[in-house]
């Protein structure tokens, strides 16, 4: 289940900030309310999955698929620029977020290692 609401977290976060882009700086009501109102979702269920999860891998695949995701929209939906160096550096954060969540999945915790340890 906190695979799912990481998820939603992930769907929300990206609506909070494609709102954010359409409030105009505040400036138009139901894009700025959407905003708040998908921004608190997004964070509900970041911390509904972090029951479950280790905060450095819930959050750099939180931000960094938010990016990714964001960026595609940008380019798609606002008609914004998307340079090698953007490109890249969204690769780079890729590769980031999986080999964070590679290795977060191949380490014990202190107790599991602590156990093992007394057991020798």
């Amino acid at each position: 289940m906190h695979w799912i609401y990481l998820c939603l977290a992930i769907i929300f976060e990206v609506g909070g900030t494609t709102s954010m882009k359409l409030s105009e700086g505040f400036s138009r009501l139901y894009p700025s309310i959407l905003m708040i109102v998908f921004y608190l979702g997004s964070f509900i269920f970041l911390t509904l999955s972090l029951k479950n999860l280790d905060v450095s891998v819930a959050y750099a695949i939180w931000s960094g698929v938010g990016i990714v995701i964001i960026t595609l929209i940008g380019f798609f939906m606002f008609q914004e620029g998307l340079s090698t160096v953007k490109a890249v550096s969204i690769i780079l954060i890729l590769i980031g977020v999986v080999t964070l969540n590679m290795e977060s999945k191949h380490s014990g915790s202190i107790e599991e290692i602590s156990q093992i340890k007394e057991n020798i």
